[in-house]
């Protein structure tokens, strides 16, 4: 899952998704008071765009310059980023929220890049991190091209990893309600907070 890999995706259509802001997002961020936040992965935007409307200075950041380039016609007030977080480090604590939806960080023996995810949150701050449940991928039909959901971080994976100086606020199984074509799997929802 490199640049060319999303490049490509994106490049299909004029838009991939929706345009709508997860529903985790709003149903966990609403309310809060808005300060620095960094969307991982943010893809065409929509969650950034969200928070910025909530109040929240948002470093917007993914590895598709396709996506980045439709996301930020008109949003100017976004600091949008070009990076592969697997490279390039992330700014440590310094933000008050990480916000990362479907963002898919594989299994590294060290956990570096997970740890550098988890380092960018500033003290009193919060990750809100969202994946698609493992359990309800159907089985794969083309071997070749299997995504195998197991290859990546889930959220009892990185509580796993969590020291006292965070507690979990989150971590839950929720349903989605989108609107889309055939079967929608469930979200795993998990927030976790560090100690201020």
């Amino acid at each position: 899952m490199d640049q060319q890999f999303w490049d490509e995706m994106y490049g299909e259509s004029e838009q991939r998704f929706s345009g709508l802001p997860n529903d985790a997002l709003v149903t966990e961020v609403t309310g809060v008071e808005p300060g620095q936040v960094l969307d991982l992965g943010c893809g065409e935007g929509a969650d950034a765009y969200w928070l910025a409307e909530q109040g929240w200075k948002v470093t917007a950041v993914d590895i598709s310059q396709v996506a980045l380039d439709r996301a930020a016609a008109g949003h100017p007030e976004i600091s949008w980023q070009r990076a592969d977080i697997t490279v390039t480090p992330l700014p440590a604590r310094s933000f008050d929220l990480v916000s990362a939806h479907y963002f898919p960080i594989a299994h590294e023996p060290d956990h570096a890049t997970l740890r550098g995810v988890l380092d960018a949150v500033a003290p009193g701050g919060a990750l809100l991190f969202v994946s698609h449940d493992p359990t309800e991928f159907p089985e794969p039909q083309d071997h070749q091209h299997h995504f195998d959901p197991y290859a990546y971080y889930q959220p009892a994976e990185i509580v796993a990893l969590l020291d006292d100086e965070w507690t979990v606020e989150v971590d839950d199984v929720r349903d989605r309600n989108r609107p889309a074509a055939g079967h929608q799997i469930k979200d795993l929802v998990l927030r976790v907070r560090r100690a201020g």
